[in-house]
């Protein structure tokens, strides 16, 4: 049974981006605090200015302002891009070559420190260097079965680490001293201090895109065999069941409590909750989905697009509307720590009165009397 948790709102138009080129299609997309970049199949990064609005009404719309673009001067797609905010810099992948901008203007550090032979790249966001005016980055190295660690600070790079895996690695998520690696036929997790690792389970990477997704400390999400989203920690077991996607899932993203997964046709909504899936969103020719500090976007080749959660009070209301007590006292208790205590504890004790009331009124006393104590 479907419940309303987000909403697709349009970020940035088609028109904004390429007018009339209509061989400009977007690679990759960075979001930070109000700051959108976009980097091009053509070599070009975009930066907008993402303006939230909200009418009297309640309805929430995005104004994008784009502030500058920039050529890298090179005939390859921009491949990713990460923010590091701390440091004013915008790291970017482009044939191979992580570069260093400045995020407000979009030029290479003085300097002209870059990291070569990166297939692909994340930051560790569970740092374990402990210095402020660094990012750690892992990079996934063009030498075979090889993983580089960097410290990037403002204007120079550093390499920690260089780690070799038992098969060549196709994707990549960090977590402190834990990588959380697809290999070509499994996925496992490997302690790159110590150089102890663990298998965790068989994916084939020549069939499907992995997908590594580092959603909190020490806990990864997985795309698994089967269609299957799942759940690992850095000790390689699972704490949460998984959940159901379809076969041909290409991105993740997590919204407490929600895991989002985008496929060729839709946007699907599981709840962590109760694994149920919640929403279905039809969306053709998507092929990004990332969070950003909260913020779920989506892209297709041509246009950016935000999902908007909806309140949690309103999803709640929504389902004891429809007299769906369970999944509201589960989304309620789910919801306590996005919601300040004392304000939770007042909304609960509503929550439970409504839902004693709904229970009552279908003659389940006993259900009722637990609620209403």
């Amino acid at each position: 049974m479907s419940v309303k948790a987000f909403k697709l709102v349009s970020a940035v138009e088609r028109e904004m981006l390429m007018g009339d080129k209509n061989y400009i299609n977007i690679e990759c997309i960075e979001c930070c605090g109000k700051n959108l970049y976009i980097g091009t199949n053509d070599c070009f990064i975009y930066h907008f200015l993402l303006d939230e609005k909200i009418s009297t009404a309640g309805k929430i719309t995005f104004a994008a302002t784009k502030q500058l673009h920039k050529y890298l001067g090179l005939k390859k797609p921009v491949s990713e891009l990460k923010a590091a905010s701390a440091l004013t810099r915008l790291l970017v992948l482009c044939d191979n070559t992580i570069a260093l901008v400045n995020m407000m203007n979009l030029e290479p550090v003085p300097t002209g420190a870059r990291i070569k032979g990166a297939v692909t790249f994340t930051l560790n966001e569970n740092p374990v260097s402990g210095d402020p005016f660094c990012v750690e980055v892992c990079i996934i190295s063009v030498k075979r079965r090889t993983i580089q660690m960097f410290m990037v600070f403002e204007d120079r790079v550093q390499i920690v680490k260089e780690v070799f895996t038992p098969e060549q690695p196709c994707a990549v998520a960090v977590d402190g001293y834990y990588l959380c690696l697809a290999l070509t036929t499994q996925y496992i997790i490997l302690n790159y201090n110590t150089g102890v690792s663990q298998d965790l389970f068989p994916y084939c990477s020549d069939e499907k895109r992995p997908i590594v997704k580092r959603i909190g400390r020490q806990e990864f999400l997985l795309a698994g065999p089967g269609g299957l989203g799942m759940f690992a920690t850095v000790d390689g077991i699972s704490q949460r069941a998984p959940v159901h996607w379809s076969e041909n899932v290409i991105g993740a993203a997590l919204c407490f409590p929600y895991v989002v997964a985008l496929d060729d046709e839709f946007i699907t909504v599981h709840s962590m909750l109760d694994q149920q899936q919640k929403q279905t969103l039809p969306f053709k020719e998507g092929h990004i989905l990332q969070d950003f500090e909260g913020k779920v976007i989506v892209a297709t080749n041509k246009g950016v697009y935000i999902l908007v959660p909806l309140p949690l009070e309103k999803q709640i209301q929504d389902l004891l509307t429809s007299h769906r007590v369970e999944e509201a006292l589960v989304l309620a208790k789910g919801a306590r720590r996005n919601i300040p205590k004392e304000k939770f504890q007042v909304m609960y004790k509503r929550i439970l009165q409504q839902a004693g009331f709904i229970q009552f009124a279908q003659l389940q006393f006993l259900e009722a009397k637990e609620l209403f104590r």
